[in-house]
């Protein structure tokens, strides 16, 4: 994956001074870096069963939909409060300075289906717990989390933990 990886800009001191903000938009403007990473994403999923992909907004749209595409699976958007149209159901988490909301569609998973969860970013775990949460509240089972980088120092996988949790890139 150092094809992958290489291609991953790394700006210091964003968004504030001692970060180190891994930024993929250099890799999604990559023709074959950007398949490269859809199609490591896909094969984390190997002989995992599941229904449906989930994304949360925005850049797990930008993997999941295509992962769902590829693996001929539905695609369930999570997005902030507010942004959905039809009934919701949601799940507030706190953030570093305050809290967020997250929805989905009240309808989008049924009881017992089991769902991929796919993002960009592993950090520190909280919205992806409150995501797991959201599933489990609609009656839907975490079948596996993949995510394209994970950051391993903020102890993300440890929130997650019970979790089948993957990642292709760890910093």
């Amino acid at each position: 994956m150092d094809e992958l990886r290489n291609t991953i800009r790394t700006i210091p001191d964003f968004p504030q001074p001692g970060i180190l903000f891994r930024d993929i938009t250099t890799m999604l403007q990559d023709p074959a870096a950007l398949g490269l990473s859809i199609d490591a994403v896909a094969a984390k999923l190997e002989g995992v069963e599941f229904d449906l992909v989930l994304g949360p907004e925005s850049r797990g749209f930008i993997f999941g939909v295509p992962v769902a595409y590829k693996l001929k699976k539905g695609f369930v958007p999570v997005r902030k409060a507010g942004k959905l149209p039809s009934a919701v159901i949601s799940k507030s988490y706190d953030l570093e300075y305050g809290s967020s909301v997250i929805e989905i569609h009240a309808d989008a998973i049924k009881p017992g289906q089991k769902v991929a969860v796919i993002d960009d970013l592993l950090a520190t775990g909280g919205t992806c717990k409150a995501l797991a949460e959201l599933v489990e509240d609609a009656g839907g089972e975490i079948a596996a989390m993949v995510f394209l980088i994970e950051l391993e120092a903020l102890g993300g996988r440890e929130v997650l933990k019970g979790y089948d949790v993957r990642s292709i890139l760890k910093y």
